[in-house]
């Protein structure tokens, strides 16, 4: 039996009856529709006194039945057929409407979000009427036919310009709708034409965008709830936007809300959802980022009413240690935190992914594809443990090692790209790789460094190491992976915080390393506080941070400012946390 969607309260089985048989019919291909069909069609709407919608692939077959608004019975996305955005749908919607009045843009963003090949509103009388000369009864008073139209004139918005967030905008989805046409007139119009005409034009705009394939077209969403400020919803955002940059995608739009709190379903409202998709369709946009971690209900209700790949910022940010990772250790680490964080997000892929129960009526063929992957995960993820732990007693190893030759140590720490690799170059003439985004380096590196020792020219050699770049609210998973390598940090003994003063959120950043370091296992050494980048901070911020921090270290490590300085309060700092020790 066809299915009939949307609002079916109150119907009576016979009118139930009358809206199945609408799957019987059948449009020549070449026409939208045909008097007969739309007359049929406003005859059911005015019995069951509700819009009607019937959707109609390019056979001219009746695919869906709906009773509501083209906005209440729309195709879910992945429904759809997916074409790309040079093609429309190959479906067209012909609904009945109430009130004599041309399509609204609820209709009109419905289609738009479908892609429909055309959507035709007939509006109805509500009571019949006899045609002119006598005869035949007919309820379509008017009708209307809207279609999509390309939109030359838009300009997309691609990295790094889309990191100004909150400034760019698109065009609303253009359209074009006939003035009122009688049913005859509407039966003339050629589709294939039409679809044919309107595609070829839409071919056009997809190539003179310059799509580049390698590089995912991204659409940011962001959420204001009522426990941050709008200075740090826009810092989340703007770093949201370098995370996505650094992975390799191009963000296309940003799109905010502001709610007291978070929708559970969908995190933003269902309005927000329909922008969500609208944007995403106008774009040409195949990948979604929230500026949050998302459960694995939220993935799957987003994806399927926005209808393409939904991440969260956990997920960009494990991509991007994915593609960083360098050393055996590092890959390992890496692929631990993302087995990690998929394994509770294989449940949900529908019926057959799931183990049939016990009991009568429930008793199947035993384990299923859901249970077998798992199982493999959950495996894979024990040996990759025993990996890291194994990894991680080398590393204590050396250390001890280090300890024993009474070698001091020192462990350069910082928020991401804060420029601990360019300073641990610029001090011991490394090579590490530098490079202007986030986690630019993933591995940990140790070097050899000569600093003044005593009153008198003598020195001594100390080890510092650069570590990976902390993020605030960097992922629990990543925290645990990660374990062997901020325990250089732990185990050092001192650290060199280094601050990009140059940067907007510098304080805030501040605060986001103290907290991670604050939940280390063992507390870590003394710290000095090292200000980066002063060369490009303002007159205004230095003078802040002066007042603020009377005992940090002002350099600029590109520009190897301040360096000599830095030497003698490191031999300060080693001297203090030994004697200490």
């Amino acid at each position: 039996m066809e299915t009939i969607f949307g609002n079916l309260q109150g119907l009576k089985s016979s009118q139930l009856k009358q809206l199945q048989r609408l799957y019987h019919q059948r449009i020549p291909g070449d026409r939208i529709t045909t008097p007969e069909f739309s007359q049929r069609l406003a005859a059911i709407s005015t019995e069951v006194n509700q819009p009607v919608c019937a959707y109609v692939n390019r056979r001219g077959q009746v695919i869906r039945v709906g009773v509501g608004t083209p906005r209440q019975t729309q195709i879910p996305p992945l429904e759809l057929p997916r074409y790309g955005a040079e093609r429309l749908s190959g479906i067209r919607c012909i609904a009945t409407h109430l009130k004599p009045e041309p399509p609204n843009e609820a209709a009109l963003t419905a289609m738009a979000l479908q892609r429909l090949d055309a959507l035709v509103v007939l509006n109805i009388t509500g009571t019949g009427f006899t045609r002119r000369g006598g005869g035949s009864t007919g309820y379509v008073k008017e009708a209307y036919l809207a279609h999509l139209t390309p939109q030359e004139s838009r300009t997309l918005i691609t990295s790094p310009a889309a990191l100004k967030v909150g400034e760019s905008q698109i065009q609303s989805p253009s359209w074009n709708i006939s003035p009122p046409l009688d049913l005859d007139d509407l039966a003339d119009q050629d589709l294939v034409d039409l679809v044919e005409n309107l595609e070829a034009e839409f071919q056009r705009e997809f190539i003179a965008q310059e799509v580049d394939a390698d590089h995912d077209r991204v659409l940011i969403v962001g959420l204001m709830t009522s426990e941050m400020t709008p200075l740090q919803f826009q810092d989340n955002l703007l770093e949201l936007a370098r995370l996505v940059d650094t992975a390799g995608g191009d963000v296309l739009q940003t799109i905010q809300q502001k709610r007291s709190r978070i929708h559970p379903q969908t995190v933003v409202g269902e309005g927000k959802v329909q922008e969500i998709a609208l944007t995403a369709q106008t774009l040409g946009v195949n990948l979604v980022v929230f500026d949050r971690d998302l459960s694995p209900s939220q993935v799957r209700n987003l994806e399927m009413q926005i209808g393409i790949r939904v991440v969260d910022r956990t997920e960009v940010i494990l991509d991007i240690f994915a593609q960083r990772a360098q050393s055996r250790a590092g890959k390992l680490q890496v692929e631990l935190a993302q087995l990690e964080y998929m394994q509770p997000r294989l449940a949900g892929r529908g019926r057959t992914m799931s183990r049939l129960g016990g009991g009568i009526g429930t008793r199947g063929p035993g384990e299923t594809k859901l249970e077998t992957e798992r199982r493999a995960i959950g495996q894979r993820i024990s040996r990759l443990q025993k990996e890291v732990d194994q990894l991680q007693a080398h590393r204590s190893r050396l250390r001890q090692r280090r300890q024993h030759r009474e070698v001091p140590s020192v462990a350069l720490v910082g928020y991401t790209n804060a420029g601990k690799s360019t300073l641990l170059n610029a001090l011991t003439n490394a090579e590490v790789y530098t490079a202007d985004q986030l986690f630019a380096t993933l591995d940990p590196t140790t070097r050899r460094l000569v600093i003044p020792h005593g009153e008198a020219d003598e020195h001594q050699e100390i080890l510092i190491t650069d570590t990976v770049g902390f993020i605030h609210e960097l992922p629990a998973s990543l925290m645990d992976a990660f374990r062997a390598t901020l325990e250089e940090v732990t185990e050092a003994d001192a650290l060199l915080h280094l601050v990009d003063l140059s940067h907007p959120a510098w304080l805030r950043h501040i605060r986001s390393v103290r907290e991670i370091l604050a939940q280390m296992p063992i507390t870590p050494g003394p710290a000095l506080v090292i200000f980066n980048k002063i060369d490009q901070a303002d007159s205004e911020t230095l003078a802040l941070a002066r007042e603020e921090f009377p005992l940090a270290v002002f350099i600029s490590a590109s520009q190897r400012l301040g360096l000599e300085t830095l030497r003698h309060r490191l031999a300060q700092l080693i001297e203090y946390a030994v004697d200490c020790g």
